[in-house]
């Protein structure tokens, strides 16, 4: 869209027709009485006047259209773009996802139905990450190794496009939660005022990688990394077999004591998550405890368009006067 800056410019739009009527006007010069000897050069001076007294109402037409340029250009218009979001200072939030062959498991209910624990935290995650305006996100894919998926972002909506694309079994059967831990690591800058945030999310014991998940921790406390952990799976689940319905646990490999550790020795805190609502509320709380330091701001790009008015009025003014000099010399030699 296209807006001017000094709208009261065009106020001055009248002036030339309010210094027309209220300045005098100009005396008018009475030639000189002359005395000419031969009728014919008089009738010739004669045709002259007449021809030069035609109104012409061009050069008129010139100066009020280079007039109107100079005060539009002095009202400075401005095209605007659409607005744009622009990054602010935030957090560094990296989320670390198991993709293990146990995350399979269907133990959680949303809308109605049930659904695989992966399934669950891409639904409940997704809607964190599209929260966290300000942050930069990033997301780890780990089961047997663990992988990079997106490095840290403010692009939100890419975040979560991978999330939801992520498979169970993609990084392997295994776990290995130490790698995930020691991956953020590698990842953090030597020095940074942005605080670091990791937020992971299992349902197993780590049983793959080349890292133990406590030495993982510590050497994460040591470059100021805080780590969240989420331990997710139901504790009780109804299995049919060929001896009926029997009652398990489908947690039994949770090793909860590790996941507690590592909170603990990186600053932050291990959470329960046994069902759908429960997941829900850990995010949510997790968005308490490490609130958005500001909202996003928004900028819309400008571009002054004075020089084209502008460039226009002084266009038409040179014109103006090059007709008018013109005229007078035919007069002079008419």
């Amino acid at each position: 869209m296209i807006q001017f800056e000094w709208l009261w410019a065009f106020a001055a739009l009248p002036l030339p027709l309010l210094l027309h009527f209220m300045l005098p006007a100009a005396k008018s010069q009475q030639d000189a009485a002359l005395r000419v000897p031969f009728i014919d050069d008089f009738q010739g001076i004669s045709n002259a006047r007449l021809s030069a007294g035609k109104p012409r109402h061009w050069p008129l037409l010139l100066a009020a259209l280079a007039w109107l340029c100079l005060v539009i250009a002095v009202a400075r218009p401005q095209w605007i773009g659409e607005p744009i979001e622009l990054p602010t200072s935030g957090r560094d939030l990296m989320l670390a996802v198991d993709l293990s062959g146990s995350m399979d498991t269907r133990d959680f209910q949303i809308k109605g139905e049930m659904v695989n624990r992966l399934q669950a935290t891409q639904v409940i995650a997704g809607e964190f990450i599209k929260q966290r305006v300000g942050d930069r996100i990033g997301l780890i894919l780990f089961g047997e190794q663990a992988y990079l998926q997106t490095p840290l972002t403010f692009d939100r909506d890419t975040v979560r496009i991978l999330l939801y694309e992520a498979a169970i079994g993609l990084a392997g059967k295994s776990t290995a939660i130490g790698d995930a831990i020691g991956l953020m690591v590698k990842r953090l800058p030597d020095e940074t005022d942005i605080q670091q945030v990791m937020i992971l999310l299992t349902d197993g014991a780590n049983t793959a990688g080349e890292v133990s998940p406590i030495k993982a921790a510590e050497l994460a406390a040591e470059r100021g990394l805080k780590i969240y952990t989420i331990g997710i799976g139901a504790e009780e689940m109804i299995v049919r077999s060929l001896f009926g319905n029997q009652r398990v646990n489908p947690s039994a490999d949770l090793d909860e004591a590790t996941l507690s550790a590592i909170a603990e020795k990186t600053g932050g805190k291990y959470f329960r998550a046994r069902d759908t609502a429960e997941l829900l509320k850990i995010y949510d709380l997790i968005d308490e405890l490490e609130p958005n330091a500001q909202e996003a701001e928004l900028f819309r790009p400008m571009r002054a368009l004075f020089i084209y008015p502008l460039g226009a009025a002084m266009a038409l003014a040179s014109l103006l006067m090059l007709a008018l000099g013109l005229t007078g010399l035919r007069q002079q030699h008419g």
